[in-house]
């Protein structure tokens, strides 16, 4: 059995990688003599990007925009597959704020991790709305995303960055009728992948064989856990037993859709991920628009699905 270790997105599993899950607990990649690993990265180390690049692990999950500004500088990590067709993030408030549309967080607080691309995005959404970006008030919440509660208590009008298919989707003592979400992709931002699997170029290389036994058995979890989100819940019951059973659910049931592409699981779609890679561009985060091109490959995933 070869080893091989997967870093995942996140500081837990959730799941957006029941795909993974799935086709470990059947036994699918033991069939294609792989002994699969499936972690997390240290966020004191680095993200999952950073992890693969240091040989900490042999692929991992990313955003596609953290594979972009780091092949922009010249680093030799690429994408071999997509995970998600669609934008996850989210932004959260509540009813009474009044906030219905990005022009309407003028004057507002919002809490956010001020990323480059993360407040690039709120500007540019907010701009788009014939508002004044300079008029949103940025609340710097590191890496946490407040929860509805919290805004309740008056740390901030809305948050930014948590996903319609996870963290808005988490028990709350806020009335659920209080409760607002407003997707990205429904306040006009560019369509994206959200999360590539990929690893570095001198890796896959020379393991081509390996990359596509590993790709064909993904993709096969992947697209029955789409066909049947339940499949997965035993999974997740075991490596995050303490979340509840519904959250799971309802999460598997949310982000099964993004998944596929034509009933496709994997391919990284240039409609995706070139606009993207030119919107990046527009707001200072790459230097170079045309680095997409040599970021990805499909060349590993399977032909038809399985």
């Amino acid at each position: 059995m070869l080893s091989l270790r997967i870093m995942l997105e996140y500081f837990h599993p959730w799941p957006n990688s029941a795909g993974f899950y799935l086709a470990r607990e059947r036994g699918w990649y033991a069939e294609a003599g792989l002994d699969v690993e499936l972690c997390v990265p240290d966020p004191e180390r680095g993200d999952s990007l950073q992890h693969v690049l240091q040989g900490a692990a042999h692929l991992s999950v990313f955003p596609s925009n953290r594979l972009l500004v780091r092949r922009d500088l010249g680093q030799p990590l690429r994408g071999v597959a997509a995970i998600n067709h669609a934008g996850l993030e989210a932004f959260q408030t509540l009813s009474e704020l009044g906030i219905q549309r990005p022009r309407d967080l003028m004057g507002k607080r919002l809490a956010m991790n001020p990323t480059p691309r993360g407040l690039a995005m709120v500007r540019d959404l907010v701009r788009k709305d014939g508002g004044d970006p300079d008029a949103v008030i940025i609340v710097d919440a590191g890496a946490r995303e407040l929860r509805p509660e919290e805004l309740e208590a008056g740390l901030a009008d809305a948050s930014f960055g948590g996903y319609w298919a996870w963290e808005a989707l988490m028990d709350s003592p806020v009335a659920a009728q209080r409760r607002v979400v407003h997707r990205v992709s429904d306040w006009g931002a560019p369509a994206y992948h959200s999360y590539l699997l990929g690893a570095r170029e001198d890796w896959i290389q020379a393991n081509a064989h390996t990359l596509r036994a590993f790709l064909a058995a993904t993709a096969r979890g992947f697209h029955c856990v789409a066909e049947a989100p339940a499949l997965a819940r035993a999974a997740y019951e075991r490596v995050i037993p303490y979340f509840p059973r519904t959250l799971i659910e309802q999460s598997l049931t949310h982000i099964a859709p993004t998944w596929l592409h034509q009933n496709r699981w994997g391919v990284q779609r240039q409609a995706l991920v070139e606009p993207y890679a030119h919107w990046l561009h527009q707001h200072g985060i790459v230097q170079n628009p045309q680095a997409w091109e040599s970021a990805i490959t499909n060349d590993y995933l399977p032909v038809e699905a399985p």
